[in-house]
């Protein structure tokens, strides 16, 4: 028999994205004095500047975690389970968007930006809810589209990450935060029974170097994301095709092929 659970409550998902997305609004009207932290460690110079924006993406990460836990839990499939790992691609979404909203000037684009992020922002938190239920008719559909979702969002991460020119000792750990939650979230789609901390921590290791050697090269910033995009999705294909059990020539055509049209354009648009 088919079975098709119950979609979330309008009522809270619909608190949690007008909850991130009035954040984001009013603190184009927020102003607050800037404070930089510097230090020096082993002959290395950092600076940070702690910023209203760092702030607000401080805010929205905090608001979607406690969000998507306060929405599962009305979940009947969901019973005293824990959400970790659900809390993963709405937080990494909810920081994303962010990047265009804050580097937009306040007009129509920016406008368009916060509603494509808002219903962005709203299919990833269903998809969340229905993939709890590995039941439920619409779970295929919902892990594909999340893993589509999280890829997507990487490459505007990438994207934006060159484009502003943020310097390579603090790009580092962003990407590596970034990498390592979408391929464990990815890895955790396809393959329900484990964790994938070990896995994906290695592939966001790899991210990372990959990334610094991008750094350097005279390449646009959506080749940068194109590359880093393919880089990272053939680690996370490769490992999952041998976690399911398939040859190493069945498990590496895939993802090489995906990876080789990525570089391709990647290529053409530098």
């Amino acid at each position: 028999m088919v079975k098709l659970s119950h979609l979330p409550s309008l009522e809270r998902l619909s608190t949690i994205a007008s909850v991130i997305l009035l954040v984001y609004t009013l603190s184009r009207f927020i102003t607050i004095p800037d404070q930089f932290i510097r230090y020096q460690l082993l002959g290395f110079y950092f600076e940070f500047n702690i910023n209203i924006r760092v702030l607000v993406v401080f805010m929205v990460i905090c608001i979607t975690v406690s969000g998507v836990d306060w929405m599962l839990r009305n979940h009947p499939f969901l019973e005293k389970s824990n959400t970790f790992q659900h809390w993963l691609l709405p937080a990494l979404t909810a920081w994303v968007i962010g990047f265009p909203l804050f580097q937009l000037p306040l007009g129509p684009y920016w406008w368009a930006s916060i509603i494509l992020g808002g219903a962005l922002l709203i299919t990833v938190l269903v998809s969340e809810y229905i993939t709890v239920d590995p039941d439920d008719i619409r779970q295929p559909i919902a892990a594909v589209m999340l893993t589509s979702i999280s890829f997507s969002i990487f490459l505007i991460l990438g994207f934006f990450i060159h484009y502003v020119g943020v310097r390579l000792v603090l790009m580092l750990p962003a990407l590596f935060l970034a990498s390592g939650l979408v391929s464990m979230r990815t890895l955790n789609l396809r393959l329900p029974e484990k964790r994938a901390f070990t896995e994906a921590g290695i592939i966001a290791l790899l991210s990372c170097q990959f990334a610094a050697g991008l750094h350097y090269w005279p390449i646009s910033a959506f080749s940068f994301g194109l590359a880093l995009l393919g880089f990272t999705y053939a680690l996370t294909s490769f490992i999952a095709n041998l976690a399911d059990s398939e040859s190493l020539p069945l498990a590496i055509i895939e993802p090489a092929l995906v990876t080789l049209v990525l570089f391709g354009f990647a290529y053409w648009y530098r």
